[in-house]
This record gives C-alpha cells, sequence and structure tokens, in this order.
C-alpha cells in the first residue's frame, strides 16, 4: 500500500514527460498519444513510466526543449541549390535567345558603333537593375518580419511621393548635366543611404519608431534612385535612333526584369540565409562595383566616345537653338495633350505594376501558397514575364506599327483588365491566380517600358529626355503611391487569420479593374500618336 500512495502523484508528470522529452520538437504531436494513455494509467503502467519522469533531475531537462521551439517560427528554409540553379539558367537562355532573335531596323550603324553603343548601356542598365535591388530590398526587410504590412506601406507611400516629386527637379538636372553624371549620382547615393539603412538595422538603433527612422531614410534613397530611369533614358536617346528604340523599349524591360529578379529571388535567398542588415549591405556593394563600370564606359553621347553624333529623328530633331530653363521646358511639356495623356496612363501603370510586384507575396503566402514555385521564384518569373512583355512590346511598336507607341499600350492594356477580371472570378483558386499575376506583370512590364522608357524620348527628344522622363515617371509614382495607401490599409495583415481567406483579397483585383480600365481608355487615345505628328514645337524646346 505503501508504494501505491508513492505512485499517486507520479501520473500528473507522466504526461508532461511523455510530451516534452519524448517527442523533442514535435511536443504537439506527441501530447496526443500521452493524453489518451493517461485514462488508461492509474495503476502499473502509469507507475513504469514514473520512475523515469520521476527524478526531479530529469523533468527540468525535459522543459529544456523548449528553446529548441523558438527556431520553429524561423525563417523558412531556402531552396535547394538545384531548384535555384534551374530558373537562373532558364533566365539567362530566355535572355541569351531575345538578344540573338532582335531584328535589325533599316538604321545602319557600323559593327564597331554598335559593339561600343553595347558597352555604353550595358554597364549603365545594370546599374539601373540593381538600384532596383537597392530599392525593393525594403520588401524583402518586410517579408522576413522587420515591417508590419501598415508599417511597410506607410514607408513606400513616403518613399514613392518623394521619388514621383523628385522627378520635377532631377529630370531638368539631367538634361543639363548629362545622364553619365546623374547615374553616378543615383547609384553613390543610394549606396551611401543603404548602408546606413544596414547600419542602423545591424545595431539596434532604429528609435521608437522604424517608420520615422526608415521611412526618412527610404525617401532619401528614392530621391537618389530618381535619377535612374531619367539617366538611362537620357543617355540612350543620344545612341539609339527613333526607329531602334522599340527595340530600346525590349532592352529597357529586360533591365527592369533583371532588377525585380536582383531584388525578388536574390533578396529572398539574403532574407533566408543573412541577418536583416545584408538586404542592404549587399546591393550597396554591388551599386559599389557598377559606379566604377559606369564611370569608365558610359558616355552621353557617340562623340564622347569617338564616333559621329546623329539626328535621331525625334521631337528634336533639327534644333540647334539655346537651351531654355528648366521651369519654361516643363510648363511647355506640360501644356503638351500627348505627353500628359501618356502621364496619366503611366499612373495607372505605377498603380497596377507595383499593386502586382509588391503585394503578389503576401497574397500567396496568406492563403497558404508559399511553397508554390510562382512564390518561391517571384523574381525569376517576373523576370521572364518582364523580359517577355518589353521585347514583344518593342518589337511590335518598331515593326508592325511603325514606332507608334500607342497600339502596343492599348492591347497589353487590354490584357490587364482581362487579368483583372480573372482574378475576381479565380480568387478562390490561389495556384490559379498565381500565373494569372505572372502574365499581368509581362503586360504592365511592357506598357511601362514603351512609354516611360521610349515614349518619352520621342516627345520629348534627345535634347529634353530628362524632363521628359521626369514628368512621366513622376505620374508613375503618384500612382506607387496610391497603391501603396489603398493596399496597406485594405487588405488583411501578413499572418492574420483574415489573410488566409481569399474572399478577404477582393480588394487586391477589385481596385486593379477600375485602374486597368482608365489605363486602356487613354492608351487607345493616343492610338494613331507619333513624334513631331502632333508634338507642339514646346517639345522641341
Amino acid at each position: 500500500m505503501p508504494g501505491a500512495v508513492a505512485a499517486q502523484p507520479a501520473p500528473p508528470p507522466a504526461p508532461q514527460a511523455a510530451v516534452t522529452s519524448g517527442a523533442g520538437e514535435p511536443a504537439a504531436d506527441a501530447a496526443a498519444p500521452s493524453v489518451a494513455a493517461a485514462p488508461s494509467a492509474p495503476s502499473t503502467p502509469s507507475v513504469a513510466a514514473a520512475p523515469s519522469a520521476t527524478p526531479g533531475p530529469t523533468t527540468a531537462p525535459s522543459a529544456a526543449p523548449a528553446p529548441s521551439a523558438a527556431p520553429a517560427p524561423s525563417k523558412r528554409k531556402p531552396p535547394p541549390l538545384h531548384e535555384e540553379l534551374l530558373p537562373i539558367l532558364l533566365l539567362v537562355a530566355v535572355i541569351a535567345l531575345v538578344v540573338w532573335r532582335l531584328p535589325r531596323v533599316e538604321i545602319q550603324h557600323s559593327s564597331a558603333f554598335r559593339r561600343r553603343r553595347l558597352l555604353n548601356w550595358l554597364p549603365l542598365g545594370l546599374t539601373y537593375a540593381f538600384l532596383y535591388m537597392a530599392r525593393y530590398n525594403i520588401v524583402a526587410f518586410k517579408d522576413v518580419g522587420g515591417l508590419s504590412q501598415q508599417e511597410f506601406g506607410n514607408i513606400d507611400a513616403i518613399g514613392s511621393l518623394v521619388y514621383g516629386v523628385s522627378f520635377l527637379i532631377n529630370g531638368p538636372l539631367t538634361d543639363r548635366w548629362g545622364g553619365r553624371v546623374t547615374i553616378l549620382l543615383a547609384a553613390g547615393g543610394a549606396l551611401t543611404v543603404n548602408t546606413i539603412i544596414g547600419v542602423l538595422i545591424a545595431t539596434g538603433n532604429m528609435g521608437s519608431s522604424p517608420v520615422v527612422s526608415l521611412g526618412a531614410l527610404y525617401a532619401l534613397n528614392m530621391y537618389f534612385q530618381s535619377f535612374g530611369a531619367v539617366s538611362i533614358v537620357k543617355v540612350n536617346a543620344g545612341w539609339f535612333h527613333l526607329r531602334e528604340r522599340g527595340v530600346f523599349g525590349g532592352i529597357f524591360g529586360i533591365l527592369i526584369s533583371l532588377g525585380l529578379y536582383f531584388a525578388f529571388d536574390w533578396g529572398l535567398r539574403i532574407g533566408l540565409a543573412l541577418a536583416p542588415q545584408w538586404l542592404f549591405f549587399i546591393p550597396a556593394a554591388i551599386l559599389g562595383l557598377f559606379w566604377v563600370l559606369s564611370f569608365i564606359w558610359v558616355r552621353d553621347h557617340p562623340s564622347h566616345a569617338g564616333f559621329a553624333d546623329f539626328d535621331a529623328g525625334d521631337a528634336s530633331s533639327g534644333d540647334t537653338g539655346p537651351r531654355l530653363d528648366a521651369a519654361t521646358i516643363i510648363k511647355r511639356m506640360l501644356s503638351n495633350k500627348i505627353i500628359l495623356i501618356i502621364a496619366v496612363i503611366e499612373l495607372c501603370s505605377g498603380f497596377l505594376r507595383q499593386g502586382i510586384l509588391k503585394w503578389y507575396r503576401d497574397f500567396a503566402k496568406g492563403v497558404g501558397i508559399g511553397d508554390s514555385f510562382v512564390y518561391s521564384h517571384w523574381g525569376m518569373v517576373s523576370c521572364i514575364a518582364g523580359i517577355t512583355g518589353g521585347v514583344f512590346a518593342g518589337l511590335i511598336s518598331d515593326h508592325l506599327f511603325q514606332s507608334r507607341r500607342g497600339p502596343v499600350s492599348s492591347v497589353l492594356y487590354g490584357v490587364m483588365v482581362a487579368g483583372a477580371l480573372a482574378i475576381l472570378a479565380f480568387l478562390g483558386y490561389a495556384g490559379m491566380v498565381s500565373w494569372i499575376i505572372a502574365f499581368m506583370a509581362m503586360a504592365i512590364i511592357g506598357v511601362h517600358g514603351m512609354l516611360s522608357g521610349v515614349a518619352s524620348q520621342d516627345f520629348g527628344g534627345k535634347r529634353n529626355a530628362g524632363t521628359a522622363t521626369g514628368i512621366i515617371d513622376g505620374f508613375v509614382y503618384l500612382g506607387t503611391a496610391l497603391q501603396a495607401v489603398v493596399y496597406g490599409n485594405f487588405l488583411p495583415e501578413k499572418g492574420s487569420a483574415a489573410a488566409k481567406d481569399p474572399g478577404n483579397w477582393i480588394a487586391w483585383p477589385g481596385a486593379m479593374l477600375p485602374v486597368a480600365i482608365i489605363g486602356m481608355f487613354f492608351a487607345l487615345k493616343i492610338w494613331n500618336a507619333r513624334a513631331g505628328k502632333h508634338v507642339a514645337p514646346a517639345a522641341k524646346a
């Protein structure tokens, strides 16, 4: 009888021992069997289990595995190496095929000129692509838990507004100083700010509110970033004839797409493998390398590289008069109907492009497809889609529509309308939504390359390409700021129970649809527009 009394306290610890020490990490799985065993354990089986669990020293360590449960909510492991190599090889193959298949229009250049032009735009373009990586790393920082959804929405809105307004200053500065100087400013400023952000994260010196500290630094980063697009357009306006610029639009789309690949796929791997500060240190280091390469190779005009300048056949054709001041140029361009319509279309593009690129992963993870191929390789999928859209738009524009940009933009906006309707119809089928979104990324990157990358050169002319691009891209980022506010406040918080229900994401395609319809309406209005035909003399200033 004393033995039985001694055994009485044993049953309560027995289930605990079974839960904690018997299963280690999968404690929840072990708990069920141990509870099931408890009713049949008032006698000897339970007493038999007791000796192994009764000694105090054993039960104490049994609680120790609790820390080992802490890594459970840790970051998802990166995909195996072969899964990463496959999309990279696919990406390289697509780029090689696209470049090899690009046809030539009737404008003839010597082989030496083409080689030097390649050497000019390649480091310039890759600098621009890595600027994307140093911009979208804030998304990767959010994805690894550095920011809540609302904090990210606020920071992104601040940065996008600064980016958009900065174009009104930096566009004219680029026309005056030249794209070579301003791409160096873009890379140098962005690498400096990214380094500072990385240091603050590493030291934990974010202050009381990350929205204030990160918002201010991200806004400064976006100011320098706003030199990037105007620089690449300004430089290439002097190296590409109007009849070649559709092809350049394809190149522009490739560069944007590579930037997305670096930002999303490389960013994901960095975020999963390293501490969060490396999301900012690594892009800063890469930008440092490309700052040097751009300094060595990039030149504003063919004449700066030992070749003859040529008439590009755009809105500046034949204009050799004195340069007007920035305020006059901006005023005259804002009175140009075609440029204003393009700006409105690109406001819609900014909303749609960032609505796709910045929120797809939150949707996918929320509804439970975070391990899908599209989610895991979102950068690669976006990249291939963007390359396809950019090259398709450029080639069709030059060869089918005689270098008119409106028709192909209208077609691609039609794809956006159809895509938004399809997502509304199939919102409950997350896997299908993923591929619809990839198709929409192809369309909207194609539009952006055509209008911001090419039409800005055509209708601004090579003399004022920076100002025209600044105005148009400023509207792009007004649209970006708008989507950040809308989606940041109306979409479910990541990780919440609400995010698991696809029905709670209805605002995502719901907001895209009217914006896509507006964009398509205005794209149709410039169907017949071409440089020199409907452009006011003001655009030649």
